[in-house]
């Protein structure tokens, strides 16, 4: 949340490549940047993961990367399901232009919070095939490495587009539901 906070105006706020797949085959994001800023998350992860490895004394039970707690197909489909959430957030509160940006890193920091209580004691809640990379590479841990490349991006896909689908509308929801009753009478009593 903070780092969206602090770099968001910048970069575009998402250090995540499977955000970044998504928002490219989405058209928000141009082809010909999609690469490159892939290659600059995965070195970010790397570097960040050779830091920690370089301060602590990590040893193999200590390991900060994530591997599947239960089966490959638990945290694959876990790792789908949270990364779906997240995707569908990052898409109601950056892409459409109705939302409260303002809120928009508050949103998605807690919905990675809420990922990470529900699903880290099964899968480590990744979300992000870099944040699993990087460790990965630097410990040399690979194992059930494909569920954290596969799953996040698979999710982000399907939760873009299934918010693209319930999103039917540019209307803003005054104008939406203009005949209903309660937003008539709520707008009778505001100030």
């Amino acid at each position: 949340m903070v780092m969206i906070y602090t770099v968001g105006h910048i970069s575009g706020a998402h250090f995540n490549p499977a955000v970044t797949i998504t928002l490219t085959v989405l058209r928000r994001f141009p082809l010909w940047v999609m690469l490159p800023y892939i290659a600059a998350q995965l070195l970010g992860s790397i570097l960040a993961s050779a830091t920690l490895a370089g301060i602590l004394d990590v040893t193999p039970k200590d390991y900060f990367g994530t591997v599947p707690v239960g089966s490959n197909g638990q945290s694959l489909m876990m790792e789908i399901i949270i990364t779906f959430l997240l995707m569908f957030v990052i898409c109601g509160v950056t892409t459409d232009k109705r939302a409260v940006n303002e809120l928009g890193g508050m949103a998605v920091g807690m919905t990675i919070l809420l990922n990470v209580l529900v699903a880290g004691p099964v899968s480590g809640a990744s979300m992000n095939p870099a944040r699993s990379l990087g460790p990965a590479i630097v410990k040399h841990n690979y194992q059930g490495i494909w569920v954290y490349i596969l799953g996040p991006i698979i999710g982000a896909l399907l939760g873009a587009g299934v918010y693209s689908l319930t999103r039917y509308t540019d209307k803003p929801l005054h104008e939406i539901a203009k005949s209903s009753s309660f937003l008539k009478k709520m707008s009778r009593n505001s100030p």
